[in-house]
């Protein structure tokens, strides 16, 4: 078969080529202006604009008696539906993008993303990396006496936490059910976290599931008894320390990027409309057979403190999920989001230490033997470890 010869083309030719194409390239540019991605819809995304293009398309001119075609102005603030271009990396809420719109059908396109400070992922179920949060300053992990608190949980966020370069900050909801004796265990695993150097906060957000003041519904006799013993001058300093404890909360994360995550029922979705009573965000009772919260979250979303203005920060409402997986993560990796005990693990006998109970001349074990670690921290690392270390299919 005989070979197609490529045109060559002349030097006028080029030179016309090259002037098209910096014409569109400066009509591109002329319209291109900055946002950030304030919600995902799977192919399309809402993205908010934060500045104006350069050049701003005019409305048509129309004549009498014609209808008036579709028309959305371009301003400040206004959030548009985007598709993205099919070159660029998935994005995720947070995101800071340069986009252009099309004022005749409402719709945008997001042309580049800006460099990350940080992006938080998770995998999802088929098992794929997915972000769900970018340029976040702080992932506020909730945990609450109800349902009961999930340490193992609690640690994977951690582990998230150091590997997105991301500031951690425990939040422990529906703080006054401490008053109640059998969820002490949900405060002396507070304690323990704040000797681990963590930065925590107590809050106590009016909750439809907060069930203190009605016994019937706890799953137990005995957290039924206990509950129906506990005196209202027990619970008031808890109550006024939590109501403390929210005014503590908004500080801390003023003028920050937040990501809460936890289980499902703790409460993220009402500490959010306690702190943007605007948001409106649906909460759900905790379920009465399981114990365990309802998804009430369905679509990762930011709700900025001031819409006028993204620079003093919001928070990111995601999905709640009960299970968090690090499969993409090796070993190495997971004892390295574990602060007290990532600096032992050199002393080991061995190298390839699995960190397993009866792992010979094991430096984490010798610890606990010694008080210096807690043993349900190495327990909660060789768990981590080995579900990271287990293959996908």
């Amino acid at each position: 078969m005989a070979l197609i010869r490529q045109r060559k083309l002349t030097k006028q030719q080029l030179r016309r080529i090259d002037k098209q194409q910096a014409q569109q390239q400066e009509s591109i540019d002329g319209s291109l202006m900055d946002g950030v991605v304030m919600a995902h819809y799977g192919k399309q995304l809402e993205v908010q604009v934060t500045s104006l293009p350069a050049i701003i398309p005019n409305p048509p001119v129309v004549d009498e008696g014609e209808p008036e075609p579709f028309w959305q102005a371009i301003e400040l603030g206004d959030i548009w539906r985007c598709h993205v271009r099919t070159n660029l990396p998935m994005l995720a809420t947070g995101d800071k993008v340069r986009w252009v719109a099309d004022p005749n059908t409402g719709f945008g396109r997001i042309e580049s993303v800006q460099p990350r400070t940080s992006l938080v992922s998770r995998p999802d179920r088929y098992h794929k990396l997915k972000p769900v949060a970018a340029n976040v300053d702080i992932l506020a992990i909730v945990f609450a006496p109800l349902p009961a608190a999930a340490p193992n949980l609690i640690d994977r966020y951690l582990v998230v936490c150091h590997h997105a370069d991301v500031k951690p900050l425990l939040v422990l909801n529906k703080a006054d059910l401490l008053a109640i004796e059998d969820y002490a265990f949900t405060k002396n695993l507070l304690s323990e976290y704040q000797s681990l150097g963590y930065e925590t906060v107590l809050t106590a957000a009016p909750c439809p599931e907060n069930i203190l003041l009605n016994p019937s519904q706890i799953s137990s006799k005995s957290s039924q008894e206990a509950a129906a013993k506990t005196k209202l001058t027990d619970i008031e300093p808890l109550q006024q320390q939590a109501e403390l404890g929210l005014t503590d909360l908004q500080q801390k994360i003023k003028d920050k990027l937040v990501i809460f995550a936890g289980q499902s029922g703790v409460g993220k979705s009402t500490l959010v409309n306690a702190l943007l009573p605007n948001s409106d965000q649906s909460v759900n009772v905790i379920s009465t057979n399981s114990k365990l919260g309802q998804h009430t979250t369905t679509t990762s979303r930011l709700l900025p403190f001031n819409p006028e203005d993204l620079t003093q920060g919001g928070i990111v409402d995601t999905p709640g999920i009960r299970e968090y997986g690090i499969w993409h993560l090796t070993p190495y990796d997971i004892i390295a989001g574990f602060v007290e005990l990532y600096p032992l693990a050199g002393d080991c006998q061995f190298r390839d230490c699995k960190h397993t109970h009866n792992s010979k001349g094991c430096a984490l074990w010798q610890a606990v033997a010694e008080g210096k670690v807690m043993q349900r921290r190495v327990e909660s690392l060789v768990t981590l470890q080995a579900e990271a270390d287990t293959p996908t299919y």
